[in-house]
């Protein structure tokens, strides 16, 4: 039979239609093709959020996902975006869309021991009886979810998913809890996966990109500058006497500088530039379409932002400055990515011999040098 409609032409189960109807035969029939629907949009919902490419993206499929479903009164997506900090990314949703839901919750370590000891979807009144602790749910309490899903990956607990009550009813089905329950479980291996890449081509210390991550999308960008005549430039900054900070003020407080300065790089660049720790407290920059003339001027800006800035402490730490040093792609001839690299850091090592904070571009020429200097605009501080 191809389907159910050729099954109910059959001349035998016409000729027993009453009988098959007083066993259910039918009601089943009708109970199967109900699950085999639910089966598939189930799996055309997971195949949409395993396509999506970043987190964002994700988050908002699976609010699409269950909102097609049922309509949750909210939804929280809460996880540690940077490996070895504590620091929660949080995003929530009502009625489709992305909005500021309240939360004080700072860290998922409260969490840790119970998750791992029950790693499934579970209903928060379960979840606030059997955690035992009302200090740490208190703040779940205030939003009144319904379901807590966590995030769990092999270095333990990476997030929190919480489902909302229905606003049409007054409870889930256990129909739709199942699907809640599915549903949530590709979400949050997808999540995981997301978090396992960023995590793999993340600094620990800092959350700016790993030196891996930069190579790689250096020799990218050589690639696409040989094709296409593009040129680009990268930056190379280290942070003058922090040895100081360390064996005066402990590591600690020279690990706070590092994290101050990832801080100022983030808000001080531009969206499609590569930031990294290259290592200690070197960092590297590559600034895709970006010449000799306003690579100088980025760099410039970051070591003035740096040394303006304020380094919370215990203690007051002494002002922090960086030495720079710039290089710029020349497409018309071949270099290597190391190449790039050794030019800027050689010029990196000529801010450090003038005197440290400073920037130094590698090469720069006279021309270079009588564009800079005519440039209005153009900081007082430095030469190359």
């Amino acid at each position: 039979m191809s389907d159910s409609s050729d099954f109910l032409q059959n001349p035998e189960v016409l000729k027993h239609y009453s009988l098959l109807q007083d066993l259910g035969v039918f009601r089943h029939m009708d109970i199967i093709k109900r699950e085999t629907r639910d089966w598939e949009g189930l799996l055309s919902s997971a195949s949409d959020i395993f396509r999506q490419t970043s987190t964002d993206r994700l988050l908002e499929t699976a609010v699409r996902c269950i909102s097609e479903k049922f309509l949750p009164s909210f939804l929280v997506f809460m996880w540690r975006a940077h490996p070895g900090r504590e620091t929660l990314v949080l995003k929530g949703y009502r009625n489709f869309s992305a909005c500021d839901i309240p939360l004080d919750i700072e860290t998922l370590a409260p969490f840790e021991d119970f998750f791992r000891r029950y790693p499934a979807p579970i209903s928060f009144e379960l979840f606030e009886y059997q955690l035992g602790n009302p200090e740490v749910s208190k703040s779940m309490g205030r939003l009144a979810p319904e379901i807590v899903v966590p995030v769990i990956g092999p270095s333990g607990l990476y997030g929190l998913i919480l489902i909302g009550q229905k606003v049409l009813d007054t409870q889930y089905s256990p129909q739709e809890l199942g699907f809640l329950d599915r549903l949530m479980s590709f979400v949050s291996i997808a999540l995981q996966n997301h978090l396992h890449y960023e995590h793999s081509v993340r600094d620990p210390k800092t959350g700016l990109f790993n030196h891996g991550f930069f190579i790689v999308r250096l020799n990218e960008e050589l690639a696409r500058c040989q094709r296409s005549d593009r040129v680009f430039s990268i930056i190379v900054m280290d942070v003058d006497k922090f040895k100081n900070f360390n064996d005066v003020y402990g590591h600690l407080a020279g690990d706070r500088v590092l994290e101050a300065i990832a801080e100022v790089l983030r808000t001080s660049m531009r969206d499609g530039d590569i930031l990294s720790r290259f290592g200690g407290e070197e960092f590297t920059v590559l600034l895709p379409e970006t010449g000799r003339a306003h690579a100088w001027r980025i760099a410039e800006r970051l070591r003035v932002a740096i040394s303006n800035m304020h380094v919370e402490w215990e203690k007051p730490l002494p002002r922090v400055t960086i030495s720079l040093g710039v290089s710029v792609s020349t497409c018309d001839t071949e270099v290597s990515a190391d190449t790039m690299i050794q030019w800027a850091d050689n010029a990196l090592y000529q801010s450090k011999n003038r005197g440290r904070n400073c920037t130094t571009l590698w090469r720069g020429g006279l021309l270079f040098k009588s564009q800079r200097y005519s440039e209005p605009d153009s900081p007082s501080e430095c030469a190359d």
